[in-house]
């Protein structure tokens, strides 16, 4: 039952989210104080000013906080499908294969839309092949999903390598900043909002079958709900969140495995609550983790999965230690 507690932590969420996307608009080589972000915000002046911020870090800002929110939701549901802890969204190959995709076309000299759409082609093509292998017969089950994903997962790495050592110095750097990922380059648009909402509320509606699926099959399935038609859905949900994602920013790590378990540890344990917080901290997550990648060294910057990486392994670790102690 959701009650105070959870309002609040929504609540404290949103304000935080809020806090993360002012600090990134206040994030960056060029120095921008917050009198005068809001005024650029309702009232445009300087040329130089309001350039930086709306055509350089409102956009990214954005990219950053709809990224987040898919990899986060994304984790909540492979969690939930593959009843494993460890679960993230890239536990399945997608990532393999929009790498693939991706390093292909920049070793072909592509770029911009067509590098974008040579990622998703090659995400898309993995969740097929997986889930053809894994049901094939019929034959559907979370232990053959989750081996079909992990051995396509390192079939796609030896394609990745092979990639990286046949290509030229030029194009290994900029193949190396996608696999770390990036969002320097990145856009969102209405779509991409439009897929973030309809994960959230399709979610909401399936949110009391999450919680039952959660605590096993044999007990979903004696409550009435229809297992397989479940599975298919959270099955090609999270994998469209996660293709959608890593095309917009490359194979951004930790944020669909932390963030899960982080709200759990808060007590958001029911997903009609677990949804909406893990898109709020997913986002805000990213956002800070992006802001920090952009200016830590500036005017250089650092690929954002770097920091992620940096923030999530003593989380994660952290989350462990205290899951144990209880």
């Amino acid at each position: 039952m959701i009650g105070t507690r959870h309002y609040l932590l929504i609540g404290i969420l949103l304000v935080f989210s809020c806090f993360s996307i002012l600090f990134s608009l206040l994030s960056g080589s060029v120095e921008l104080s917050i009198t005068v972000v809001f005024s650029e915000l309702f009232n445009p002046g300087s040329e130089l000013e309001n350039q930086v911020l709306r055509e350089i870090r409102i956009p990214r800002t954005l990219s950053a906080f709809t990224t987040g929110g898919l990899l986060a939701i994304s984790g909540v549901v492979m969690q939930v499908l593959l009843r494993n802890p460890l679960a993230d969204p890239y536990i399945l190959g997608i990532s393999g294969g929009a790498a693939v995709g991706a390093l292909s076309a920049i070793l072909l000299g592509a770029g911009g839309i067509l590098l974008t759409n040579a990622a998703f082609a090659g995400a898309i093509f993995s969740i097929i092949l997986v889930f053809g292998i894994a049901n094939k017969f019929g034959r559907w089950s979370v232990t053959r999903l989750l081996l079909t994903g992990v051995v396509v997962s390192a079939g796609w790495g030896a394609v990745i390598n092979i990639l990286l050592t046949t290509s030229s110095t030029n194009n290994v750097q900029s193949m190396l900043f996608w696999l770390m990922g990036d969002l320097s380059q990145s856009q969102v648009h209405v779509g991409h909002y439009a897929l973030l909402s309809t994960g959230l509320v399709g979610g909401l509606i399936l949110a009391r079958s999450l919680n039952v699926l959660s605590r096993g099959e044999l007990v979903a399935q004696g409550l009435g709900v229809n297992i397989n038609r479940l599975r298919l859905i959270l099955y090609f949900a999270a994998s469209v969140f996660t293709a959608t994602a890593v095309t917009v920013a490359g194979s951004v790590g930790f944020v669909g495995l932390v963030i899960p378990h982080t709200l759990r540890l808060l007590g958001a344990r029911d997903h009609r609550v677990l949804l909406p917080c893990s898109i709020l901290l997913g986002g805000s997550f990213l956002v800070i983790a992006d802001s920090l990648a952009r200016s830590l060294i500036a005017p250089q910057q650092l690929p954002v999965g770097v920091v992620t990486a940096v923030i999530g392994v003593p989380t994660f670790i952290f989350i462990l230690r205290r899951t144990i102690s209880k």
